[in-house]
């Protein structure tokens, strides 16, 4: 059987257009791949370098009839050299206590997430996931994933959901505690996933999608160096492009 032989089954198909969650008056599609009992670690990790994402048990990519705003965003975590805010955070946060957690609904975390869309994402309609819409976004996985809860005198503070790629880390989703003024919880999640793939001798950190656009994702942009996946090649992303 050959290596790729899996991939080689994989089928994609399109969406039709739904409103886009970052960009006002803007209509999106998605490619999504499937079937999904097939996309194992070797496979997906191949669809994220190609740049997909995961939301629950569905690949995607944006794919969009006219826009190309979306860009694939990586970390080469060896290069990464923290700012004068990240080492900051990192002086703030570093005292967090780790854990991870089986895959499985916690009451606790589904509060913080509901406090977390309610003050971040208002009116973006995640603000109104029900337990049922949460688990199947974030707990239902068929790739390695792994729940990691950070806690402050054991006060729960942070909740990342982070996939094992075989070059990376893929952070598909980080919510945390909005209500504590002066806070860098996500930017301490990052550094704390780059930290790991370093352990780990990974060289990505995935970050998703960057949107030049779109105030949500501008956090991406303060990581340097990062590589953006334009017009089918990954290469780093001048302070041009970050503008």
């Amino acid at each position: 059987m050959q290596k790729d032989y899996p991939y080689a089954l994989i089928q994609f198909y399109v969406t039709g257009p739904y409103d886009c969650s970052y960009l006002p008056d803007q209509r999106a599609r998605s490619q999504v791949a499937t079937p999904n009992h097939i996309i194992d670690a070797p496979v997906y990790s191949e669809l994220v370098r190609n740049g997909f994402r995961r939301s629950g048990v569905f690949t995607y990519r944006p794919y969009c009839d006219h826009c190309r705003a979306c860009v694939p965003v990586r970390i080469p975590v060896e290069r990464f050299t923290p700012n004068r805010a990240q080492r900051r955070a990192t002086r703030r946060h570093h005292t967090l206590t780790v854990r991870e957690h089986p895959l499985v609904f916690n009451d606790a975390h589904y509060a913080l997430y509901q406090a977390y869309q309610l003050a971040r994402h208002a009116g973006g309609g995640m603000d109104q996931d029900s337990s049922e819409q949460y688990t199947h976004f974030l707990l239902q996985s068929h790739v390695d994933t792994r729940l990691i809860e950070f806690r402050e005198d054991d006060v729960l503070r942070m909740v990342c959901i982070i996939d094992r790629l075989t070059d990376g880390l893929s952070s598909v989703y980080t919510f945390y505690d909005p209500a504590v003024r002066g806070a860098s919880y996500g930017t301490w999640g990052v550094l704390w996933q780059i930290e790991v793939c370093r352990q780990l001798n990974l060289p990505y950190l995935y970050l998703g999608y960057w949107i030049r656009d779109s105030r949500k994702m501008a956090y991406k942009g303060h990581f340097h160096p990062l590589e953006g996946r334009i017009a089918g090649q990954w290469r780093v992303m001048k302070p041009a492009d970050l503008a």
